[in-house]
């Protein structure tokens, strides 16, 4: 099974983190200033069905949509990309997982998603799942 994230582990556990850790010169505004109703499709779009069939079936193609809209989709006023990246690990730890990734690989990647050009998301998700699939560890 694996488990969603919602609204609130994003308030409380990966808005939070971003903004404490990854400021830089480019603060993360508030939580309450987000977009309404993108981050909630973020968060829904990897638990989508049709008839009856997972869209996203496995914990890496779930993760890699959850990142790429969570960048592209920009539900945030600032902070898309270090928000989506604290989302992703909150995300993993829910489902007892982690990315094992240098921190600079993982916002080049980041910043690769963010740069990429709409017409080739599906291209762009296979990476992000075989980028995902090659990190990813268990928490023991």
């Amino acid at each position: 099974m694996i488990f969603k994230i919602s609204i609130e582990e994003v308030e409380l556990t990966a808005h939070r983190l971003a903004k404490l850790t990854m400021s830089w010169d480019e603060p993360i505004p508030d939580f309450s200033t987000r977009y309404p109703n993108v981050l909630e499709s973020c968060l829904a779009t990897p638990f989508q069905s049709f008839a009856r069939k997972d869209l996203y079936p496995t914990l890496a193609k779930k993760a890699a949509i959850l990142f790429y809209l969570m960048i592209k989709n920009h539900p945030f006023q600032n902070g898309n990309k270090r928000i989506a990246v604290t989302t992703l690990f909150t995300f993993f730890r829910k489902n007892s997982k982690w990315l094992s990734v240098d921190n600079q690989e993982l916002y080049n990647f980041a910043v690769w998603v963010a740069s990429s050009p709409a017409e080739f998301q599906e291209e762009i998700l296979a990476a992000a799942e075989k980028f995902i699939k090659k990190n990813l560890v268990e928490i023991k």
